[in-house]
């Protein structure tokens, strides 16, 4: 359990961390860098990794059922148009309650969504499960609470970029389509792993494995939306700059992370056990989101909020880590 529990953290901690080399690129607008990252993250790398690592890929995949292949492309494409819509949502409601309610959500759905294929583990451990997760989610709202708190006393301003319900809406949706990540990977991980240790692989290809037809399959979605916004925004002539080189350096850093913190967690999953989908799930996206939290306040993006949005931001912080406590607790319940 330590050990699973432990990789889970450390694959939140890399999902937290991944974009900061985006704070140093040059000469690229937002488009740019995000289009880039996921032609990467979502093709480049998983196709490499999965081609490099995995033995018998060719026969892993080529075997494997199609109603695995459906329940996988059809979720993780879904899980593709939920990251979509969250970018969309910042628009209307802004980044701090767009990220809250969003990941909110998938905390929530995401971390019940496995037991669909996994089946509901005993009482005693479902009850902490959930008794983690209300906590967690209790930390998430409060830093939801802070953030609005933040950008108002950064702003002066209460103005509303868009319609609040509205965005409420896209991004409560985004969260539910994104869940499709956590089912596609309970979904396709016990023939994969099944059929790839048959091959000769160790038990950690698995993981690498399970992320080839997720991130191919979300990919279609994220990449095309980010090449359209490029055209929208006439941000194609951006490449053009002699920071090119380095820009796409700093990019393959964040795809390679964004990628290895999937996989992780994939396999953090698996050594989890029976609950491993749920317990995982859970951990890992509160340890981005506290990373993500942590990582802002050590490079001064806090520097500016008053008093009262960071007592809000320590104690949703401090909820998430006991939440992720009480999860990790409910796994090692017999």
């Amino acid at each position: 359990m330590i050990e699973g529990v432990s990789l889970a953290i450390f694959a939140g901690l890399m999902l937290g961390l991944y974009a900061l080399p985006e704070k140093f690129t040059k000469d690229f607008k937002y488009e740019n860098t995000w289009s880039l990252f996921f032609l990467l993250t979502m093709f480049v790398v998983p196709i490499i990794a999965s081609l490099t690592l995995i033995n018998g890929f060719g026969e892993i995949f080529g075997n494997m059922p199609m109603d695995i292949w459906v329940k996988m492309g059809l979720t993780s494409f879904l899980w593709g148009i939920g990251v979509m819509m969250w970018s969309k949502a910042i628009n209307h409601i802004g980044l701090s309650l767009g990220f809250s309610i969003f990941i909110g959500t998938i905390i929530l759905v995401g971390s019940l969504l496995p037991f669909i294929e996994d089946g509901l583990p005993p009482t005693n451990v479902l009850t902490f499960i959930l008794i983690g997760i209300f906590i967690v989610l209790v930390g998430v709202i409060l830093n939801g609470r802070a953030g609005i708190l933040r950008e108002k006393d950064e702003a002066g301003t209460s103005d509303k970029k868009g319609s609040m319900v509205t965005g409420i809406m896209i991004a409560v949706v985004g969260g539910l389509l994104a869940t499709g990540f956590s089912y596609a990977n309970a979904a396709g991980r016990p023939y994969l792993h099944e059929a790839s240790i048959a091959q000769g692989n160790a038990d950690w290809i698995t993981a690498v494995a399970v992320m080839f037809p997720i991130f191919l399959s979300g990919g279609i979605v994220m990449t095309a939306y980010f090449l359209w916004q490029l055209s929208k925004n006439n941000a194609w002539g951006n490449f053009k700059t002699p920071a090119f080189g380095k820009n796409v350096v700093l990019i393959l850093v964040m795809a390679v992370f964004h990628y290895a913190a999937s996989a992780l967690f994939a396999y953090a999953a698996f050594k989890l056990g029976s609950s491993g989908n749920t317990v995982g799930y859970a951990i890992f996206n509160t340890s981005s989101v506290a990373t993500a939290i942590v990582s802002g306040l050590i490079t001064k993006e806090w520097i500016n909020a008053s008093s009262k949005a960071k007592s809000f931001l320590y104690a949703g912080l401090a909820l998430m880590i006991t939440g992720i406590v009480v999860v990790a607790y409910s796994n090692g319940i017999n």
